[in-house]
Formats: C-alpha cells, structure tokens, sequence
C-alpha cells in the first residue's frame, strides 16, 4: 500500500499541482487512535494508511479525486457513517440501502459516496469498495480493496499526459469489476 501511495503521490503532484496543495497534511497515529475511540470503530490498516497520507481535501476545494467525488477527512467520513447508520430502520427501510459496515471516503457532494466495506457486504470480501447512490438502488463494488482501487486510478494517470489532465474521469472496468449489486 505505501509503494501505491507514493505513486500516487509523484501522478498527483505531478499532474494535478494545484489540487495536491488542496490535500490535507496526513493524520498521525494518535489522531487515527482518537477518532477510533471516539466512533468506537477499529479502522483497518489500510484505510489508516490512506489517512496517514493524506486526510482528505481542504473544504473549500471541489475539485474530483476519483470517480467525480472527493477525498473526505477521516473524521468527516466517521461522522457520516454514523449519521447514515443511524437512518437505517427508519428512513432506510430497505436492506443494504445503506449498510453499517461501510465507511464513506469519497463523495460526490449530493449525499452518494464510494465506501470502504468492513464486511464484505454482498460478496463477502472485507476491504471491498462499494458505491452508495443515494437516490437509486445499484451498490456495485468497484474493487475488491482500497489498494486495488487506488492502483486503479496510478494506471490511469500513468496513461495520462498534463496535457490531457481532467477532473472529469472514471476508474472502473478492470479486474472483473464492477461487480453489479441491486437493493429493493
């Protein structure tokens, strides 16, 4: 996952300078150990390596990280989970409309979200990267972990030239994936 990371981290800077400065210093452990005692959550080793790269991205950028949605902060993405957990039963009725075990850390602004999913929610696969589009009922997994997600979007921008860099785009389509889910 590190070595993925700095990839990431060289194709951003590189790319996409501006953006890069709108990232968030990374969280130290501490930080990670606070906020899972405070949502009482353990979070896996590789979301926390995530956030010990980068913690989201500043409020007040809207720029696209992957998949037309941004970078959440660990705290932002805790907060809603617990938020959105806490509406199943009532204003979600439908199984896995919405599902406890995910954590949102991509969102596109309108209440959808690309999740890490703790327990491998339809597939069994723990680690797994679903979608959750509010409004309609389609849950596809979009990766079978964080690191193949992330390794996703580094092939993507090795493909790229500066010339051609764009905040619309979409990584998705390789290993099998997406592996298509439907609620109701």
């Amino acid at each position: 996952m590190e070595n993925t990371l700095q990839e990431l981290d060289i194709h951003i800077k590189r790319l996409r300078p501006d953006f890069y400065d709108s990232l968030q210093d990374p969280l130290e452990e501490k930080d990670i150990q606070a906020l899972e005692e405070q949502y009482k959550i353990r979070i896996a080793e590789d979301l926390k390596k995530l956030y010990r790269w980068k913690n989201g991205q500043e409020s007040s950028s809207y720029e696209v990280f992957v998949n037309n949605s941004m970078l959440m902060t660990l705290e932002n993405a805790l907060n809603t989970a617990q938020e959105l957990t806490a509406m199943i039963g009532t204003d979600f009725d439908i199984e896995n409309w919405w599902n406890r075990h995910w954590i949102p850390i991509f969102h596109n602004g309108g209440g959808s979200y690309i999740c890490y999913d703790f327990e491998g929610t339809f597939t069994g696969n723990k680690g797994q990267i679903i979608e959750f589009w509010n409004r309609d009922p389609d849950r596809n997994v979009i990766a079978s972990n964080l690191e193949s997600f992330l390794k996703q979007l580094n092939d993507y921008y090795t493909r790229l030239s500066e010339d051609d860099a764009d905040e619309f785009f979409t990584v998705e389509g390789q290993n099998g994936f997406p592996l298509r889910f439907y609620v109701k």
